[in-house]
């Protein structure tokens, strides 16, 4: 496994100057890459191919033009590059030559106090990967915060990348050299992602409230109006009052958190944002809460500066989007636009809680005797608001393999979800004939690849049996029951509808020539939701003025712009994941530095209004 360090000779100090840019933009090209020696290991050829690019506004455009310089060079070269690093815990550790840097790095990461176990097991992975790829493990050690990962967390990271596919661990090795790169770059110009960090650090600390089951197993769950859910209520509110200043927090009836920061103009409408802070089972600490901190940390800067903006800010915490712990979904933000469903109070969860007397118990308005009057009044009049925007992590690898920190939402898929059951008839699978079997669980399976067919055949319509299961199921019996779920998503309405209609069809049909039965329960049909235009603009707008170039891409995941589209204008920004970008999922993850874009890309739009 190798390690990142400076490049410099072992035992070498640490930088105690500060670089800027305009000493880069003023060097020669040598000069140039004699002040990013180090950032590359041992490879100034990445610096002197992005001299040519110069001159640099921002730090971004720089690591991007460094990103670029690899990414054009060849196969060949990449793996020289990758080659360069040093193993980590390896002879070099051992011998105590590695360079300053890298001795902080592996201190941060706890690798220096490895047991003799630890050590054992990283040297063995180590050879089954150099035996499988022909190249070192690169893991950018100091992780997403930049605080260093622990020892756990590295041996983890090693077991689960050596079954990845050459060329995906290809690219992956290639990413977290970039990684390398950024923090290294950082500290050559003494900058520290102050806001970054924050958002990142809210995160973790709301990730400590899990529901019960999943909190034991360290899986975070906060699903709608259980204890762990209102403490995460609790916290984002404290912080909205006390770290950032907001003019006015409370809880409303359904239980989002409402934050409002006052304009310098009250007649002005305000400008409207945020995201969910329920999870989905098992899920990541970013997908929607990093719509909810990220604002929150730019008016906690205008509110250190003593500034107020025209406009005010009205960030939302909402209290439901998965509908994980009932079937509704985007409860929080339709309880905004005046579209909650009075039925949804009567839907009862897993352990026959009514919705309705789960806000009771949690002291909402909503579970009073005047609940849908409460509720009512939760709805805003699109007047006294200029639109709806919202930051969230991308859930998907695009942005990841482009080396983009940040990406422009152009349309939110439109999705349409079912429940359904297939009824057949158990019976004992030793005695039953092939040809006489009523199996439920084979008719599902061809109906799951069909879906999969049906969708890979139509460009950005996707098709998800993400559900599947046979209750009370029994090794020795033909499934009698089985249930899944259906999952349809595309960027038009129309394309979506097709998918569903075929499919539910198929189903038919393949019920009928079985001799089964069955049942399709609509949970969620949601449209597709293009940006508007001059949202979309402004947001182009903030990431160029970060020095970025402006990649537009739709989004396959729903989110609460989708309500909030239904009345007002709205548009997104994605945020870059790392692990491939995945979601609902714990590798779901984000670095400090992208954070910080992603934060001062809010403030150049809230600031340009």
């Amino acid at each position: 496994m190798r390690q990142e360090d400076n490049g410099n000779e072992p035992g070498a100090s640490m930088p105690t100057t500060t670089l800027t840019l305009a000493q880069l933009n003023a060097a020669s090209p040598a000069e140039f890459a004699a002040l990013l020696a180090g950032t590359y290991e041992h490879s100034p050829w990445v610096a002197e191919a992005a001299a040519a690019q110069r001159p640099f506004a921002t730090l971004a455009a720089l690591k991007l033009a460094l990103v670029r310089s690899v990414r054009e060079a060849g196969r060949e070269r990449q793996l020289v590059l990758i080659r360069a690093h040093p193993e980590l815990a390896g002879k070099a550790m051992v011998s105590k030559t590695l360079t300053a840097e890298s001795t902080n790095e592996q201190g941060k990461a706890g690798l220096t106090d490895c047991t003799p176990e630890e050590f054992a097991h990283i040297q063995k992975l180590n050879a089954d990967y150099n035996a499988k790829f022909g190249w070192p493990f690169i893991l950018a050690v100091r992780g997403p915060r930049g605080l260093g990962l622990h020892r756990r967390e590295i041996i983890a990271t090693f077991e689960r990348r050596l079954a990845s596919h050459p060329d995906f661990e290809f690219a992956e090795a290639l990413r977290n050299i970039h990684r390398i790169a950024e923090m290294r770059l950082a500290d050559k110009f003494g900058a520290t992602p102050d806001d970054g960090n924050r958002v990142w650090d809210w995160a973790e600390q709301l990730a400590r409230h899990s529901d019960p089951g999943f909190a034991e197993a360290g899986q975070l769950t906060v699903t709608y109006l259980t204890e762990a859910h209102r403490a995460c209520a609790r916290d984002i509110a404290q912080w909205m009052r006390e770290d950032c200043g907001f003019d006015a927090v409370h809880i409303d009836a359904v239980g989002n958190v409402v934050g409002v920061y006052e304009g310098s103009d009250a007649a002005a409408p305000r400008l409207l944002t945020g995201s969910h802070y329920d999870t989905v089972r098992n899920g990541g600490k970013y997908d929607g809460r990093l719509g909810i901190f990220v604002p929150m940390a730019v008016v906690r800067e205008l509110k250190r500066s003593g500034r107020r903006l025209r406009h005010g800010l009205e960030v939302v915490a909402f209290a439901e989007e998965e509908g994980q712990r009932y079937k509704a979904t985007f409860l929080g933000s339709g309880a905004i636009t005046g579209h909650f469903d009075a039925a949804w109070l009567d839907q009862r969860d897993a352990d026959g809680v009514p919705m309705r007397e789960a806000m009771k118990a949690a002291g909402l308005a909503s579970g009073g005797p005047d609940g849908l009057a409460a509720i009512a009044r939760l709805k805003r009049d699109p007047a006294r608001y200029l639109g709806f925007v919202e930051v969230h992590i991308e859930q998907g690898p695009v942005l990841n393999e482009l080396d983009l920190p940040l990406g422009i939402v152009t349309s939110i898929n439109g999705s349409v979800r079912h429940l359904c059951e297939i009824t057949g008839q158990a019976s004992h699978a030793g005695t039953t004939p092939m040809d006489r079997r009523r199996d439920a669980a084979t008719a599902a399976a061809q109906l799951v690849l069909f879906l999969e067919a049906r969708a890979a055949a139509v460009p950005d319509l996707v098709g998800t049996v993400g559900m599947l299961e046979v209750p009370s199921g029994s090794i020795n019996v033909v499934p009698g029951r089985c249930r899944f779920s259906l999952d349809i998503r595309a960027t038009t309405n129309e394309v979506r509808d097709a998918c569903e209609r075929d499919t539910l069809a198929e189903l038919a049909r393949l019920t009928r020539r079985r001799g089964l039965q069955y049942s399709a329960e609509m949970t969620i049909r949601a449209a597709a939701a293009p940006s508007a235009a001059a949202w979309q603009q402004r947001w182009e707008a903030a990431v160029q003025h970060l020095g970025l170039p402006v990649f537009r891409m739709p989004s396959g995941a729903g989110h609460d712009a989708m309500k909030l589209h239904e009345v007002m204008p709205q548009a997104m920004l994605f945020v870059r994941g790392q692990n491939s970008g995945i979601s609902h999922n714990p590798l779901e993850s984000t670095a400090n530095e992208d954070i910080e874009l992603a934060v001062r890309a809010f403030g150049h739009l809230y600031e340009n209004l």
